[in-house]
């Protein structure tokens, strides 16, 4: 075998796993980000969710306040 030969022998094996770790690497990569993604989804729902409960939590207060004045303004028609 040709010194020639050799070298073109050893670059095509050096390109070829160069190229393969860059794909296993690239790949470990957009799973890393893609977990993260799911990660960020999953923690934006749970503070929509706690938000979304304060707010009804809110509306209820506000609702048996409603009543509540409904109701001191009905008796004191009723008084005069």
């Amino acid at each position: 075998m040709s010194l020639v030969a050799k070298l073109t022998l050893a670059s095509s094996v050096i390109v070829s796993a160069g190229i393969v770790y860059y794909v296993h690497y690239k790949q470990n990569l957009d799973r890393t980000s893609l977990h993260e993604g799911v990660i960020r989804d999953i923690e934006r729902q749970k503070r929509r969710r706690a938000e979304n409960l304060y707010m009804l939590q809110q509306q209820i207060d506000l609702s048996k306040e409603l009543k509540k004045n409904q109701l001191s303004v009905a008796d004191d028609g009723n008084k005069a």
